[in-house]
């Protein structure tokens, strides 16, 4: 079990960094083409931090908003509140806060910037289905995301990424608006030299946003082992949550009125918004979760 948390992290490291060096090869593309220099990769990285710094303080209260999540007292959902209380000692965390979201799907989620402003909402179809060593399973899996200041890692990442895409699609718009003309390729004494340049970076543009969201989405990804892992490791009961992840997927058809693509990734698994579908080959290829059979599979082997 060690030994895959140690992996995921590096993984989860190599692949920030991947994040990092796709917006600053965009930002410096740009500047090469309109002949400014690092001027494109410096305003790149002032976009991001500045995106990120709204996303990191205000991101949990809008996540909490678009779920219709309600906050419950203990003398509403003992159980839960129990629960929570119980694993949070164990974690060595403040309690988070407590919250129910209207919704017959099974699904859960976390947020906050750190463990002193996190919060916890499960839906009212996981609670009704659950039993208590299954809910302690989702309730340490959602713990260790918190423990591992996730939803940091994820509003990162998806800053790093959406920076990108922003960068990426506004060059392609005022390129394609303005003729096609941009400073450096107007320049006539560039010659060969500025045509290859100019086509390289055309076709990063057009792949950035495409190679961004399979970065993204393989750190969500490595992030959803890793807190299976770590919340086994609280609870100390794996079969617990593996029940819990059975239970969600044979009711993987309840569709979420309150699923997006911006919250997808923070869910316990990918939410479904269609009655009675489950995920095409395409939309798995694209999912933010990892299969929940594999997940279910090395919860068993440890």
């Amino acid at each position: 079990m060690y030994e895959q948390i140690a992996a995921n992290k590096r993984r989860t490291v190599l692949l920030i960094a991947a994040a990092i060096l796709l917006l600053g090869a965009v930002g410096y593309v740009i500047g090469l083409l309109y002949a400014s220099g690092p001027v494109g990769l410096v305003g790149a990285v002032a976009l991001a931090i500045v995106m990120s710094l709204v996303s990191y303080f205000s991101g949990d209260k809008i996540v909490l908003a678009s779920t219709r999540a309600r906050p419950v007292t203990p003398q509403e959902q003992p159980r839960l509140h129990n629960v929570v209380e119980g694993l949070s000692i164990a974690a060595g965390i403040p309690k988070p806060k407590v919250y129910v979201i209207p919704e017959r799907a099974l699904n859960a989620f976390a947020t906050g910037r750190n463990p002193e402003h996190s919060s916890v909402a499960v839906t009212e179809g996981l609670l009704e289905a659950m039993n208590r060593v299954e809910l302690e399973g989702v309730i340490g899996h959602e713990l260790s995301h918190v423990v591992d200041r996730d939803i940091l890692v994820g509003t990162v990442v998806a800053t790093l990424i959406g920076a990108v895409v922003l960068i990426s699609e506004f060059f392609m718009r005022s390129w394609w608006w303005g003729g096609g003309r941009s400073r450096r390729g107007s320049d006539s004494g560039g010659g060969g030299a500025s045509a290859i340049i100019f086509a390289v970076g055309l076709v990063l543009l057009v792949l950035a946003p495409i190679i961004g969201q399979i970065v993204r989405l393989a750190v969500s990804r490595n992030r959803e082992y890793l807190a299976d892992a770590q919340g086994a490791l609280l609870t100390r009961y794996p079969p617990g949550l593996a029940s819990a992840l059975r239970k969600i997927a044979d009711n993987a058809g309840i569709p979420m009125r309150s699923a997006n693509n911006a919250t997808a990734h923070l869910w316990l698994n990918q939410p479904s918004r269609i009655e009675g579908e489950g995920m095409g080959s395409l939309e798995k290829l694209f999912s933010t979760h990892p299969p929940i059979a594999d997940r279910i599979r090395r919860l068993e082997e440890m």
